[in-house]
């Protein structure tokens, strides 16, 4: 690994405790480091600030904070595309090779707050959207152990949610509307098509309790993962796994299928059904079939299958 030459010419000591506000120009003057972005690695002194907006961030599916590990989890540079670990966040990896401290300010412009030093543990990666609610694409998240500094309870919706996830897969009411996508993208606005699915399976649990049945949904947080997996609808006394869409197009049965054996590998169902709002054309109904995929849609106050003997 190449060292990097830090000098340090007047000798400047690290005079900021946790806690201590600061304005960002008086630090760069002081310090070293850009005056802007989210990382800035100083060649005035040995050290790498890095700055992180809580707020502004998780509504770009950005969870900057600490976690239940007790850790605290800080995502990478890179607005588009899939982020490399080149320039920042190459900083932040090797900070401790090169000798630099790993300085964590909250706030990103104005008056920022010094949180401590802090010094990498690992990092992973997992999906956000690009910036101006672009694509999905890789972000790599770091997990920084504090030196000097306390362990906090996590404070992002994400950090909460695991923080109440003993096991790998808990369920959840029904009527908790929480999804995938705000997990990964909490600033977007459900399309129509999800709002059309979230009305479908209140219809189809309303349906199956009119039956005896209890209904109820896994959120699911694979080994390694940071983002839950949540499905739609697993009634327990008919083994009945169900994903469901807002239309009726090839797309969204292709995804159903992904996701039915994404689920199935921790629920582990007799049946999976793909929940429609109508009946799909023949061909749609033989592809599910041929993954072993059921279809269900409404007919009037009931619902119809492919196959029947799955419904009550």
């Amino acid at each position: 690994m190449t060292e990097v030459n830090v000098s340090d010419p007047a000798g400047v000591k690290w005079g900021l405790e946790p806690g201590d506000p600061i304005e960002r120009k008086q630090l760069h003057a002081e310090y070293g480091g850009r005056t802007q972005g989210g990382i800035g690695p100083s060649a005035k002194t040995p050290n790498v600030m890095v700055f992180t907006d809580p707020i502004a961030g998780e509504k770009h599916g950005y969870y900057d904070g600490w976690m239940p590990d007790g850790l605290f989890h800080y995502s990478g540079e890179g607005q588009y595309g899939d982020q490399r670990m080149l320039s920042g966040n190459a900083s932040i990896l090797n900070h401790r090779a090169e000798g630099r401290a790993l300085r964590v300010f909250q706030g990103a412009r104005g008056v920022v707050t010094y949180l401590g030093e802090f010094e990498v543990d690992s990092w992973y990666e997992a999906d956000a959207p690009e910036t101006g609610d672009g694509p999905l694409r890789k972000v790599i998240v770091f997990k920084l152990r504090p030196v000097d500094t306390p362990v906090q309870e996590p404070e992002t919706k994400l950090g909460r949610v695991l923080r109440s996830q003993p096991e790998p897969v808990v369920r959840v009411d029904i009527e908790q509307q929480e999804t995938e996508k705000a997990f990964v993208d909490p600033s977007r606005e459900p399309y129509e098509a999800e709002r059309r699915e979230a009305k479908l399976v209140l219809q189809f649990s309303d349906y199956l309790r009119s039956k005896g049945q209890q209904v109820h949904r896994h959120r699911i947080l694979p080994e390694g993962e940071t983002r839950p997996l949540l499905t739609d609808l697993y009634a327990p006394g008919l083994g009945l796994l169900v994903e469901a869409k807002g239309s009726v197009t090839r797309e969204n049965v292709r995804m159903a299928i992904g996701q039915l054996a994404d689920y199935s590998r921790f629920v582990r169902p007799v049946t999976c059904a793909i929940l429609l709002p109508s009946q799909p054309r023949k061909d749609l109904i033989e592809l599910a079939a041929s993954q072993e995929c059921v279809t269900l849609w409404p007919a009037g106050k009931s619902f119809e299958s492919s196959s029947p003997d799955v419904l009550p």
